[in-house]
């Protein structure tokens, strides 16, 4: 049994590991990498974790917590249009206050992971499906109200949508441009709003 004072090593270890990967890259963060960062010793690394493929595993489950864990209540509540702007343009803004560095942490994941690391591969996909089920939840009140148009496909728009942010960020990582991004959102949310029983917007 982890005692709380082990647990908050662990957490410890798997935070300042997951710092390392994202600024590094997984192949670029070492053992002792992460033994300074979290100021733990070697056995203590091993003691948690066994070997670097599995603190690599618990890397991904933190960063899943943080990134959809955190949006996932958040998410649930984007049930109408105007909802889903106002978080268009905080993802925006977020990237702009870090000066477009990092992109998603999911996604740097899984550029470098997703081909070497089979049992990886499968936590982030299930990171991504819960990412998605946290969007259609909010889409999925709107066609509850009846704010869809009869036959629209809520599951393809969430995955669309996600597929939209992933990509904008990547490229505004790249550029160091919002504008990737901004109209990425904008133009997909524009299409989600297509579907809706209330008049689109005129761009």
């Amino acid at each position: 049994m982890v005692t709380p004072k082990g647990r908050a090593t662990r957490d410890r270890i798997v935070a300042a590991a997951a710092t390392l990967m994202n600024a590094h890259g997984v192949a670029g963060t070492s053992t002792e990498d992460v033994q300074a960062a979290a100021d733990v010793s070697a056995s203590q690394i091993y003691h948690y974790f066994g070997d670097k493929r599995s603190l690599t595993r618990a890397v991904i489950e933190y960063q899943t917590d943080t990134i959809v864990g955190i949006q996932e209540t958040l998410l649930t509540r984007l049930d109408d249009v105007d909802a889903l702007r106002a978080w268009a343009e905080l993802i925006v803004a977020f990237q702009r206050n870090g000066g477009y560095r990092g992109g998603c942490p999911l996604g740097t994941l899984a550029s470098e992971l997703a081909e070497s690391d089979a049992d990886a591969r499968e936590d982030l996909a299930a990171g991504y499906r819960r990412w998605q089920r946290a969007i259609r939840t909010g889409l999925g009140a709107m066609a509850d109200r009846g704010e869809f148009l009869p036959g629209t496909n809520i599951d393809r728009l969430a995955t669309a949508l996600l597929t939209t942010l992933q990509g904008g960020l990547l490229l505004t990582k790249t550029l160091r441009d919002p504008e990737p991004l901004e109209t990425a959102l904008n133009t997909m949310i524009d299409h989600i709003e297509s579907f809706t029983t209330a008049k689109p917007r005129q761009s």
